[in-house]
């Protein structure tokens, strides 16, 4: 199955991250904890008790991880707290900036040219973002709690893509950056306790959703996205991902009846960026056409 093929599969498994942030009751630090506690005992399990990888990578290795899952952490708490602000319909279309940002944090991080066609989609993205974020005004914060979320992801697939490159094994990965992104959310846990600004222990109900948020989205997940990293770049990933939003906004529609919240507007934005993925592997072979080959002839 071609790689692409089976990232947009991978993003329909996602998709359903929205939907339990919705079910499950609780504060999107507290949801984030869970969530990564029960990843990281998860993956970290399999990988030593199933796989037999060995999981001490070393002081230096294991730090990186854990400052990579550290930015997971955060990126997973904007986006909870973007549905919660709002709903999932623009929490996930919030998110499919991932690109823009992308097409500046990868080749900063890499240290490789920017491709302006690139940037260009983007740019078409953020032309749809101002489109919904014009007609769903009530929803502002929500709105920029996602651009929050999608900043922070524009950043971790490019290190893990580095990280898995020089041999390191996913389920391992996974299991450290959940470690990392459990800590990150302890302060903000600590703070609501103190305050108390919120609940932190779930109900029979939500560790259902809490187990399934974990094991699968997260430990599989997240996992066989690591594995894709191998053979495609981050910002294919990232592009590929906006197609989120669409299958995001059509479950929420039909589970939440989210479709009557929203203006027309919001749907002229949403074709926008699924115009920006429809136009890249277009723009993509052209840019990889080599110099010798004929142009189309133009019409006269």
């Amino acid at each position: 199955m071609p790689p692409l093929l089976q990232l947009h599969l991978l993003v329909l498994l996602i998709t359903s991250t929205g939907i339990l942030g919705r079910l499950i009751q609780l504060p999107p630090e507290s949801i984030v904890a869970w969530r990564t506690l029960i990843a990281a005992m998860g993956a970290l399990t399999i990988a030593r008790g199933f796989r037999h990888q060995p999981i001490g990578l070393g002081a230096r290795r294991i730090a990186i991880l854990l400052g990579v899952g550290a930015i997971m952490g955060l990126h997973w708490i904007c986006f909870f707290a973007a549905i919660k602000l709002a709903n999932i319909s623009i929490c996930l279309a919030g998110l499919a900036t991932i690109s823009l940002f992308t097409a500046f944090s990868e080749p900063l991080l890499t240290r490789k040219p920017i491709r302006p066609y690139e940037v260009m989609l983007g740019l078409l993205v953020l032309a749809g973002i101002i489109l919904i974020a014009g007609f769903s005004k009530g929803y502002l914060a929500g709105l920029m709690a996602a651009l929050a979320a999608a900043v922070l992801a524009s950043i971790f697939p490019v290190l893990n893509r580095g990280l898995v490159q020089q041999g390191s094994d996913p389920q391992v990965m996974v299991g450290w950056e959940m470690v990392g992104a459990f800590l990150i959310t302890l302060p903000l846990i600590g703070f609501r306790i103190a305050t108390g600004t919120g609940g932190w222990l779930p109900t029979p109900t939500d560790g259902g959703w809490l187990l399934i948020l974990a094991l699968v989205c997260t430990v599989f997940g997240h996992a066989f996205h690591i594995h894709l990293l191998r053979r495609i770049t981050a910002y294919q990933g990232n592009l590929a991902f906006n197609f989120e939003p669409v299958y995001g906004i059509l479950a929420a529609g039909f589970l939440f009846g989210e479709w009557h919240d929203l203006h027309p507007g919001f749907y002229a934005g949403a074709l926008t960026i699924i115009g920006a993925n429809l136009l890249h592997p277009w723009l993509e072979k052209r840019q990889r056409r080599p110099l010798s080959e004929p142009s189309a002839p133009s019409s006269p």
